[in-house]
């Protein structure tokens, strides 16, 4: 019997091992750790070390589209103040126009003839259905006060600000990967709102037209310019959009000086103090990677 019981000892137990989705193990709970368990534990191994220089010229970007913005803004008051009429508002049209499309010529290599008749004939059809639209655009916001009309357009000209795709542009070339963002569409949309409203505040039909196809120009079309000029050369970003900050100032200091001292605030606020802080605030972040984290595919799952 000793015999018997020398040559049968009791099955040991089996050791545990580390797998990804294996299921539980005989033998151990679906929560065992190993003694080993902390020793895989990193701390900080995502965090990205910044630099305040390239955060702050990431951030020019954003003041530059500001300006656009603010200048859009005073093209508005300027007309609704009668400062400019019908004639200077289709001049600017179209030198906003051409000079977008020579933008685009000097610096978009992958622009063929068949792309650019196709933005041609995209534009010639907007312009149609704006032009034939204006009438309803005109008396669509008659019954509301002014008041309303300027609290909802500011409102919505915020909501565009925070919600604009900063890093692109919405308007994007036929059969390009990247699709709009459902925040970036909003953010359009109510910058169309706004505009719908500022146009249907003006008495002549001409003018709701030319300051429609003005704002619509500058929000569909300026982010893609602005765009392709910083692809090109990151130096000639950094000209026009401090050429363009010291002409949207002129403009504002022109028509309020404490505008212009919150404007030239939040410009500083935005291009020095957020970079400031986001670099101060990488100080104090803590992250903890470990065993614990869900596995990651090291393939492609769409092969």
């Amino acid at each position: 019997m000793d015999n018997r019981i020398a040559e049968n000892p009791s099955p040991t137990r089996a050791k545990w091992r580390k797998v990804a989705y294996g299921g539980m193990q005989p033998g151990f709970d679906d929560n065992h750790t190993d003694e080993c368990f902390l020793e895989g534990m990193v701390m900080n191994a995502n965090v990205v070390k910044r630099d305040m220089l390239k955060v702050m010229q990431d951030a020019i970007s954003i003041s530059q589209y500001l300006c656009i913005v603010v200048l859009v803004g005073l093209v508005w008051t300027y007309t609704l103040r009668s400062t400019l009429d019908e004639s200077s508002l289709l001049y600017l049209d179209v030198s906003l126009l051409g000079s977008g499309f020579l933008v685009l010529l000097l610096t978009e290599e992958m622009l063929s003839l068949n792309l650019l008749l196709h933005y041609l004939l995209n534009v010639f059809f907007f312009t149609t259905g704006l032009f034939v639209l204006a009438p309803i655009y005109q008396t669509l916001t008659r019954s509301i006060s002014s008041d309303t009309i300027w609290a909802v357009t500011v409102s919505l000209v915020i909501l565009h600000l925070f919600l604009h795709d900063y890093s692109g542009s919405t308007v994007t070339a036929p059969g390009a990967l990247k699709n709009p963002t459902l925040t970036s569409s909003i953010s359009l949309n109510a910058s169309v709102v706004a505009s719908v409203f500022i146009a249907s505040r003006l008495p002549s039909r001409l003018q709701v037209f030319a300051i429609m196809l003005f704002s619509l120009q500058v929000f569909l079309f300026a982010p893609l310019v602005t765009y392709c000029i910083k692809k090109y050369s990151f130096h000639l970003h950094l000209c026009f959009s401090f050429s363009l900050m010291a002409v949207t100032l002129a403009f504002v200091y022109t028509l309020h000086r404490l505008l212009f001292v919150l404007l030239l605030g939040l410009l500083v606020f935005v291009t020095v103090v957020c970079p400031y802080w986001l670099i101060r605030m990488q100080e104090y972040k803590f992250e903890i990677n470990g065993p614990w984290d869900e596995a990651k595919l090291c393939f492609d799952i769409t092969d």
